[in-house]
């Protein structure tokens, strides 16, 4: 049995071996922030101990022998297709302990006393030991913050790039910058729906809500929602009042027809507005942490009442900023916001409410820009709040909602290795 109780010549050569096989794990696309050099596997009374040294400081680590026996990934174990379990846990034994340990150039094979054999490559320890720090490339949270700046360069790819395309790049490249921006510019888009739905669905299914799927509409007040006039909207998030609010949104101007004896040279309105709610909140906590602290804490009804047939209303009562140091997802429209609680402090909440109201509506804050024929937006309705002026005439608008999960399973099967994407869904925290 190979354990803690090896000699000093062969611990050297273990720690040799080891040290070698961290240096090409980190070479090939771990990306850690610090090198990590595991040492040794040893196995006592309590569990299993990792000794590695991470930037010269010894390290170590006490492992549950029952979960390592647990996490077990070969083919007996996990189906490789589905990458879900396809044994029992809870037929292994409490008792489980290893029979021998047994050290690769990459890895540590255990043979168990139940006789299964394991093996754990050292990446895989890295990656438990990593997951959520700020060196894991899928858990950074860093956003680019805009204002009204961004109207002189803003995120966009060509549809060529996304439907179509021989490879996944500009798919990736899509969905990446919409991660990092909250939005993005689709051009040469044919200003057709056919054309935009596709270009929808290739980053996942468009969501049905009671307003139906992939819309294609122009101005119908018998929808009973104001975002089927053509009045002006203050920036505010649709679907406030979903449990979980529509992840992304995307909209793609068809036409734009005057109204009867007016020249088509003349202004019609309808400008488009985006406000990054980020760095809304953001310059909220800075000038007034009291305000922001309110918005994060007190949770506001929302409601959706305007049809007949239909009262909907979240499993609970959401705050209008969700997250701490890291922003996680903004929630207002308070057009849709229900009646703030009297078991809460309502004139604290209403000031910080105006004064979230003021942060939104700052020149610097606000991105005006015109839709345009074949040029389709599509934003992180978690993050982005649109709006638009007043119009004149007869606007045809097409789009559709698609759920946060699945477009975040997109931006992560095409800008990072699959493998690396399993590993990280695993360990979430």
């Amino acid at each position: 049995m190979r354990t803690s109780l090896m000699g000093a010549a062969q611990a050297i050569r273990l720690r040799s071996t080891l040290t070698r096989s961290w240096v090409s794990a980190v070479s090939s696309g771990i990306r850690p922030r610090a090198k990590l050099y595991s040492t040794a596997l040893e196995s006592n009374t309590r569990g299993l101990l990792l000794r590695s040294a991470e930037s010269g400081k010894q390290v170590n680590t006490l492992l549950s022998k029952f979960w390592l026996r647990d996490n077990c990934r070969c083919a007996l174990c996990v189906n490789q297709d589905t990458m879900q379990r396809n044994y029992d846990t809870f037929g292994i034994s409490a008792e489980i302990e290893p029979a021998e340990i047994s050290p690769k150039s990459d890895g540590v094979e255990i043979t168990w006393n139940d006789l299964h054999k394991s093996y754990y490559p050292w990446s895989w320890f890295y990656e438990n030991l990593t997951v959520g720090t700020k060196g894991r490339p899928l858990a950074q949270n860093e956003k680019n913050l805009w204002g009204a700046s961004i109207s002189s360069k803003p995120p966009e790819v060509p549809f060529e790039s996304v439907v179509g395309a021989k490879d996944l790049s500009g798919l990736a490249d899509l969905t990446d910058k919409i991660r990092a921006y909250g939005l993005c510019f689709v051009t040469n888009t044919p200003a057709t729906p056919e054309a935009s739905e596709k270009l929808l669905e290739t980053i996942g299914p468009i969501r049905n809500t009671h307003y139906g799927g992939f819309y294609d509409f122009i101005p119908d007040l018998a929808v009973a929602d104001t975002a089927y006039t053509n009045l002006a909207l203050a920036a505010h998030t649709d679907t406030t009042y979903f449990t979980e609010p529509a992840g992304l949104q995307a909209f793609h101007l068809l036409s734009h027809t005057p109204p009867p004896n007016q020249r088509p040279e003349e202004a019609l309105g309808g400008q488009s507005l985006l406000v990054d709610g980020f760095r809304a909140a953001s310059v909220l906590r800075q000038e007034s942490p009291e305000d922001f602290e309110t918005l994060r804490r007190v949770r506001v009804p929302w409601h959706a009442s305007g049809n007949q047939d239909v009262a909907i209303c979240p499993d609970r009562a959401y705050a209008v900023i969700e997250g701490d140091s890291d922003l996680h997802r903004i929630r207002w429209n308070n057009d849709d916001r229900g009646v703030i609680p009297l078991d809460v402090d309502v004139n604290a909440w209403y000031k910080a409410a105006r004064k979230w109201n003021e942060i939104l509506t700052r020149k610097d804050s606000e991105y005006w820009f015109q839709l345009t024929p074949g040029r389709m937006l599509i934003f992180d309705n978690w993050r982005v709040l649109h709006g638009r002026s007043a119009f004149e005439g007869l606007r045809r608008i097409c789009g559709g909602y698609i759920n946060r999960d699945d477009f975040i399973s997109r931006w992560k099967t095409t800008n990072f290795d699959r493998d690396e994407v399993i590993s990280h869904n695993m360990q979430l925290r």
